[in-house]
């Protein structure tokens, strides 16, 4: 009986650990593909948005200073192919995504002109650094949509060690706040979890004015 048993019992074992890992698999399978596709519909909810605004932009100045209209609309070709193509990788040059939020700051600076000051700064100690594409552009349009007039906005990003800093300040109006930033730091969170997880770490302080650091392993 147990010359039997024993072999019953080994092939037994043998096709639970099989059904086992067949089955882990197809979790692990189905867990990366609803990953992708929220990631992926997080990343829609912020592209309308920004380009919505420098299209708006562009068709002010068209009117009100057409000479000025060729060098937005070069700077918004180059952010629709950052969006369109580049921001599809899960992760993309950091230079790349600095360049992206250059174009969209520069559009926000014409638009602010002698409402808002803009002290925007950014260092690199590695030209090879990457990040998840359209990462950053949340915590900065907060800053943009939610300042008053007559204010300053300051926006520090720097990359040294693998380690990325973005700081963003502003004073801001705290109706507003509470009633719309709060999806889009949401959002940025759920990015966070799901990309960087135990890998970031996401400070929000609104004691007189409204300060998000952001800080992200790029290892």
């Amino acid at each position: 009986m147990w010359q039997t048993l024993t072999p019953l019992l080994f092939f037994s074992f043998i096709w639970m650990l099989f059904r086992y890992i067949d089955q882990s698999e197809k979790v692990l399978k189905i867990e990366q593909e609803r990953t992708e596709m929220e990631l992926k519909f997080l990343k829609s909810q912020i592209n309308p948005h920004v380009l919505f605004n420098n299209l708006n932009t562009i068709y002010s100045y068209a009117i009100e200073k057409p000479d000025k209209a060729p060098d937005l609309i070069l700077k918004l070709s180059d952010n629709l192919k950052h969006v369109l193509y580049e921001s599809n990788a899960e992760k993309v040059n950091l230079e790349k995504e600095i360049k992206f939020i250059d174009n969209y700051i520069a559009f926000h600076k014409i638009r602010t002109e002698g409402i808002k000051q803009i002290n925007y700064q950014t260092s690199t100690d590695n030209a090879r650094y990457e990040i998840a594409p359209l990462l950053l552009i949340t915590i900065i349009e907060n800053a943009f949509k939610h300042s008053i007039f007559n204010s300053v906005i300051d926006i520090n990003i720097k990359a040294e060690e693998n380690k990325l800093t973005c700081s963003c300040e502003n004073h801001y109006n705290e109706k507003s706040i509470q009633s719309t930033a709060a999806i889009g730091l949401d959002n940025l969170k759920k990015r966070l979890d799901l990309l960087y997880k135990n890998k970031y770490k996401l400070s929000i302080n609104d004691t007189g004015v409204f300060k998000v650091l952001l800080v992200v392993n790029l290892n």
